[in-house]
């Protein structure tokens, strides 16, 4: 009896141990298994700090901001160079490309002032038809001969659609100065029109006239 009492407890220690075993080799695949997991949370985390840096290189506040901080001088003094000729000088603009917050800091912003000769600065949507006519036209340009520059390559054509029904007379004459001015820099200038004191100011013309069952038809003067 003693025997077999002695029997069943070395059965039992044994049954222990290989139950203590089974844990400890589950405990050494857990921690393979925790290994293996903090090796990939961290390449993970490094992956998402790669990415958060990539998204703002390529957010308006990264690249973005710089190759606009870079052109806006050019564009300005270009953009200037035409507006003056267009407005005898009375006007002037700039970009802002950042401005502050309430609540502090700064964010990137891209805004349009005007410097008026009579009533001082004020912001694009401010200008009558007219004067915004000649600051988009301005600007226009500006932008067309900075990517001509960028790209090594000529100007090819110019199309301006209408916009002189807003100018006064004074308007119309500066505006025209101001086509004679960039077209050196254009193969082609195509004005579109249906003002008939301006027909006249350019050499070749394309008149269409829309004739009842005939459609329109198209001379060429």
């Amino acid at each position: 009896e003693l025997l077999a009492q002695k029997r069943k407890s070395e059965a039992t220690i044994i049954d222990q141990r290989s139950t203590a075993q089974v844990k400890i080799n589950n405990c050494k695949e857990l921690t393979k298994q925790k290994d293996k997991l903090n090796k990939n949370r961290k390449r993970a985390a490094k992956e998402v700090e790669i990415y958060d840096k990539l998204a703002f290189i390529f957010s308006k506040r990264g690249i973005q901001a710089l190759i606009i901080e870079n052109t806006i001088p050019e564009i300005e003094e270009e953009a200037n160079l035409l507006l003056h000729k267009l407005t005898g000088g009375q006007m002037s603009l700039r970009f802002v490309t950042q401005k502050d917050q309430k609540t502090g800091g700064v964010v990137e912003t891209l805004d349009l002032i005007i410097t008026d000769g009579e009533l001082g600065e004020r912001k694009y949507e401010l200008f009558s038809g007219g004067e915004a006519f000649r600051i988009n036209f301005a600007v226009r340009i500006a932008l067309s001969k900075l990517l001509a520059r960028r790209a090594g390559a000529r100007l090819e054509t110019l199309i301006i659609d209408e916009g002189f029904g807003t100018q006064d007379e004074e308007g119309k004459e500066r505006l025209i100065e101001a086509i004679s001015a960039v077209q050196n820099d254009f193969k082609k200038i195509i004005v579109i029109t249906h003002l008939d004191d301006l027909k006249e100011l350019f050499p070749s013309r394309i008149e269409v006239i829309k004739k009842r069952g005939l459609g329109s038809i198209a001379t060429v003067s």
